[in-house]
Formats: structure tokens, C-alpha cells, sequence
């Protein structure tokens, strides 16, 4: 049986899914700041540093589907609460160890999977699942800019830490910020366990969630959005693991990568909720088309402008605009294409391959750094799959949105 959800329900889950994906993202994309410090004090080199990273890019994509399923099946909010707590005790870990395999296990494997299950597919499903279909693209756009904005507070609190206080204590004030997310979760509680239903022109309501998978694998649309997503990941995380780096070798401060990273997730705000709103209004593949193929132009303007602090600074605005803007279309095309009975589940898995890419993208740029000084053919082969991106998503079947009755 299908119930609506009151005004305040409605408010709730979104500011409370937003709040939990601010935390979250906010720890995670701002991992970055901690390998010049992390280096310097441990004597981990800088390629061991990005594989570890790496790593935890690909684990929290690959774990998204795994507690999407879980929760799809037995419930979000358990899910949750179990990420909050091994997310804490990956951060909680890592000034304990001093190697490149123990900073696989803790940031890259414990704190990783942690954060995938308070992520994107788990709260952007709740909201699919739960609002009424013309509620769900700007709630997924406002849940998304929780995201951003938690990059836009921890980046600069974070480089605080480590510039006041030192590194350790800065991973254990992120230590403490993912315990928030349990009683945020608990929340949640109060929008209920309501379904809405939604037509779906693939989806049936007895369908099972391995012949769902399978049905979604065999559509050309969906895979188009994976190579799409994998080229967002490679994009994200190579700025987020390497950015702090390449300013240095620029003769930067390191403030100017924190205020940097901050930009990106302030001005991604609004992106977000742009995307949301926009995605009512037009098809979402051509929103996802512009996003890769404005992000191309903002890295080729990057690569010819002179390195200075507030060209820098003009840089993250500009890319903060299409940073994570991905993620609103990219649910919301999942949702259309397949109905929201398993979209945590199909989401999470275009997901793994977002994180696929960022694996690569941590990874290649540590050792295009280490092997050549320089971060400059990383840089072409990010505008490359930009590019490619953006000419993917026009061959998506998306049906045509259907004119609204304006009201007498």
C-alpha cells in the first residue's frame, strides 16, 4: 500500500539525508590534504599514499551496491549506522600505523566501505523510494549539495587541524564528524518506510532484484551512463587526492589547495541544486552531456592560465559548478529507465563504476608525479574522457518529458 508523505516528512528526510552526505563527503574529499603531511611524517611515498586512496576511491564504489542491497532488503537506516561507526574507526586508526599497507586497511579499505554506506545510493534511493515523482530530482539535487557543502566546511577545518594542531588530530576531529551520522540516521525514522509507487517501462512490481540487475546490464542506456560515471570518478578523485600536490609543485601555499577544494564544493552547491531543478525541466541526458563537456573547457583553460592564487581560485569556482552536478541526472535517468523498487541498488552499481575511474585517477596520478615530475599528461587524459563522456550520453533513450497542464 502506497502512502504520501506530510510537508514536514518530506523536509526531514531530505535535510537529514543531506546533512548525513555533508558528513560523509566532507571527510572523504578532503582526504587529499593528508598526503603531504602523511608523507612527510611517515616516510609512506607518495605513489604507496595514492594507492591506498586508490583503493578506498574503488572500495567505496564497489561496497555502494553491496549496502544498497542490504537496505533495499532488510532497511537504510541499520546500514547507516553501521557505516557511521566503521568510518569513525577508519579515521580513529590511521595515526596509528605508519606503512602503505596500513593505510590500505584504514583509509583505504575500513574508512572507505564506511562512508559507501552512508552515501549517495543509500540516500539518494531513500528519497526515490519515499517523495512523490515530481519532488525527486530536487530533492536528489539538494541531498547532493550536502555533499558539496560538507567539502566547502571540512576543507579549510580540516587544513586548521593539521596546520594548528598537526595531522593526527585532524583525522581524529573526522573521527568524531562521522559519529554524527547515527543520530542523523535515526532521523530518518520519522519519514516512515512508504513507497511511492512509479510506472516504469522495464520495472514490474514481482520482479526480483537479480533479474532487475540483469534486465538494467542488457540496456545500452544504462551502460552509457557507467562509462559517463567512470569518467566522473577518474575527474573527482585525481583532483581530490592530487590537487594539493600540483599546487605545491606551482610554488602554492597549502591553504590555497584547502581554500580550492572548499570553492569547488561551495560553488558545487549550487550546481547541484541547479542540476536538480533543471532536471525537472529537460531531458537529463543533455544536462549530463554539457556537465562532462563544460568540464573538458575548464581544464583546458586551467592548463594555459598562469598558476596564481586567484586564477587558481577562479579554476575551482568554475569546476565547482559541474563537480558532483552529475550524480542529480544520473539517479534521476536510473529512476526513469527502470522505476525506484531497486534503484539504491542500480544507482550503487553505476557507482562502482564512478569509483572504477577514480581508482585510476588516485592512482595514475601518483605515479605520473613520481615518474615524471609533473601532473601534465594526467591532465590530457582527463579532458580526453571528459569529452568522450559528453558525446556518450546523447545515444541514452530517454523519453521526452511530457507538458505539464498549467493551472486554470
Amino acid at each position: 500500500m502506497t502512502h504520501s508523505l506530510s510537508q514536514r516528512q518530506i523536509v526531514v528526510l531530505t535535510v537529514t539525508a543531506a546533512a548525513i552526505l555533508m558528513i560523509t563527503m566532507g571527510t572523504r574529499q578532503t582526504s587529499g590534504l593528508f598526503l603531504l603531511p602523511i608523507t612527510q611524517s611517515t616516510g609512506v611515498t607518495i605513489v604507496a599514499f595514492s594507492f591506498a586512496l586508490a583503493i578506498g576511491q574503488f572500495m567505496f564504489g564497489l561496497a555502494q551496491p553491496i549496502f544498497a542491497a542490504i537496505a533495499d532488503k532488510y532497511g537504510a537506516i541499520k546500514v547507516i549506522v553501521a557505516g557511521g561507526l566503521m568510518m569513525a574507526l577508519g579515521s580513529f586508526l590511521t595515526p596509528y600505523v605508519s606503512s602503505g599497507s596500513g593505510l590500505l586497511f584504514t583509509m583505504g579499505i575500513l574508512g572507505a566501505a564506511g562512508a559507501a554506506a552512508g552515501s549517495f545510493s543509500i540516500l539518494i534511493g531513500i528519497a526515490a523510494q519515499r517523495l512523490p515523482a515530481e519532488k525527486r530530482s530536487f530533492a536528489s539535487g539538494f541531498i547532493n549539495a550536502g555533499g558539496s557543502f560538507g567539502q566547502l566546511i571540512f576543507a579549510p577545518v580540516v587544513q586548521a587541524f593539521i596546520g594548528f594542531t598537526g595531522w593526527v588530530s585532524a583525522m581524529f576531529f573526522t573521527a568524531a564528524a562521522a559519529l554524527l551520522t547515527i543520530p542523523l540516521a535515526l532521523l530518518l525514522r520519522q519519514t516512515g518506510k512508504t513507497e511511492v509507487a512509479v510506472p516504469s517501462p522495464v520495472a514490474v512490481p514481482h520482479i526480483g532484484l537479480g533479474e532487475q540487475v540483469r534486465e538494467a546490464m542488457r540496456n545500452p542506456s544504462y551502460l552509457y551512463l557507467h562509462i559517463g560515471f567512470f569518467t566522473c570518478g577518474f575527474h573527482v578523485a585525481f583532483l581530490v587526492t592530487h590537487l594539493p600536490s600540483e599546487l605545491e609543485l606551482c610554488g602554492l601555499a597549502p591553504t590555497v589547495a584547502a581554500y580550492s577544494l572548499s570553492l569547488i564544493g561551495g560553488f558545487n552547491v549550487a550546481g547541484s541544486l541547479i542540476a536538480g531543478w533543471l532536471g525537472q525541466r529537460y531531458r537529463m541526458k543533455y544536462l549530463l552531456a554539457w556537465i562532462y563537456g563544460s568540464r573538458a573547457l575548464i581544464v583546458m583553460i586551467y592548463m594555459v592560465m598562469p598558476k596564481t592564487a586567484l586564477n587558481v581560485y577562479l579554476f575551482a569556482g568554475a569546476l565547482g559548478f559541474t563537480w558532483l552536478a552529475t550524480v542529480p541526472p544520473t539517479a534521476g535517468l536510473v529512476g526513469k529507465l527502470f522505476g525506484t523498487r531497486y534503484i539504491a541498488t542500480l544507482f550503487g552499481l553505476t557507482l562502482v563504476s564512478h569509483q572504477v575511474g577514480g581508482f585510476l585517477g588516485a592512482w595514475l596520478g601518483g605515479v605520473a608525479v613520481a615518474q615524471t615530475g609533473s601532473y601534465e599528461w594526467i591532465w590530457y587524459a582527463d579532458i580526453a574522457l571528459a569529452l568522450m563522456a559528453a558525446a556518450i550520453n546523447f545515444p541514452i533513450r530517454e523519453a521526452r518529458l511530457q507538458a505539464q497542464p498549467q493551472p486554470a
